[in-house]
């Protein structure tokens, strides 16, 4: 190994729920350093859940990051100069990084009146277990069922 392993930065929680995950999202949804438009959107997003559904929007946000969130992906690898899929675990913190990346495609895709709204649906349904982010992780999931004969592979 040539480099060094690059050090994890330690982000700080958002102000209003005190949870990591939620200023996780907020990153992840900022454009252009914009970071206080991106919590705006988030906050309005979780009141817009509080609203619909009376629950507390943590709990909803966090059972929607838990069902969309992959326990095993595929990945390819050479062997002999063929290129198989080859299933493997997905770690925690890629696992985490896959279920907001997921939820912030599949709540930019949908066709509502604005973005805290898209988002609030989308993590809604994936609370539910349906949606475009949970059918993404469904669909990881199907790939890897496919090409389990090729789990011998991994490295």
């Amino acid at each position: 190994m040539r480099k060094k392993k690059a050090e994890i930065r330690r982000i700080p929680p958002d102000i209003r729920y005190n949870d990591m995950m939620v200023a996780k999202l907020i990153n992840y949804l900022m454009w252009d350093g914009k970071k206080s438009v991106a919590t705006d959107i988030v906050y309005e997003a979780f009141d817009i859940i509080k609203d619909k559904l009376k629950e507390e929007p943590l709990d909803v946000f966090n059972r929607a990051i838990s069902n969309i969130s992959p326990i095993i992906e595929v990945r390819s690898r050479r062997v002999g100069g063929a290129t198989y899929q080859v299933p493997v675990e997905v770690k925690e913190n890629r696992r985490i990084a896959l279920a907001l990346r997921w939820l912030k495609t599949a709540a930019r895709a949908r066709k509502d009146k604005s973005m805290s709204q898209r988002l609030a649906n989308e993590i809604i349904s994936a609370s539910k277990g349906e949606g475009a982010a949970f059918k993404k992780k469904e669909d990881v999931h199907r790939m890897a069922e496919a090409n389990k004969a090729f789990a011998h592979f991994r490295w």
